[in-house]
């Protein structure tokens, strides 16, 4: 079975059909499992009602969603040992890790340069997703720290 765990990153460029979203949306379909924090609905729904999106509801009920049942201030740790991270971005991070104790059993996707390196760090495969232009690019044009999450 290959799991891949989901940022919001990609989410979100699926559902507004970002440039080169067919590509991401194949590799998405080639997992049999996807993974993430209930976090990624949040920030999605949030994202697509500023922006007049419909919720792309198909991808929302593929992903199984990882539910803490602890704090995961270890996995917190252990990312932030890897690299600097915004808040949400970190929230991803631990949650893959919580769900994958060992991060190379699994793929984590995201359009986040910085996040990528930090899970590629940590083990993860997968790592940075290609489409459109990076979040640090996005986030540079609009001076906003997380795009995807400012305005929420």
């Amino acid at each position: 079975m290959s799991v891949a765990y989901v940022d919001t990153s990609v989410a979100v460029a699926l559902a507004f059909g970002a440039e080169g979203a067919e590509s991401l949306a194949t590799r998405l379909a080639g997992y049999s499992r996807l993974v993430s924090s209930n976090l990624l609905e949040a920030e999605l729904r949030a994202a697509c009602r500023r922006e007049g999106q419909p919720v792309p509801t198909h991808l929302l009920a593929r992903v199984s969603w990882i539910l803490a049942h602890r704090p995961l201030s270890p996995e917190m740790e252990t990312a932030l040992e890897a690299g600097s991270l915004h808040g949400a971005d970190l929230w991803h991070v631990a949650s893959a890790l919580y769900a994958a104790p060992e991060p190379g059993a699994i793929a984590f996707l995201t359009l986040d340069r910085r996040q990528a390196r930090v899970v590629a760090a940590l083990g993860f495969r997968g790592g940075e997703a290609e489409c459109g232009p990076s979040s640090e690019t996005r986030r540079a044009e609009s001076g906003s720290s997380n795009p995807q999450k400012s305005s929420q």
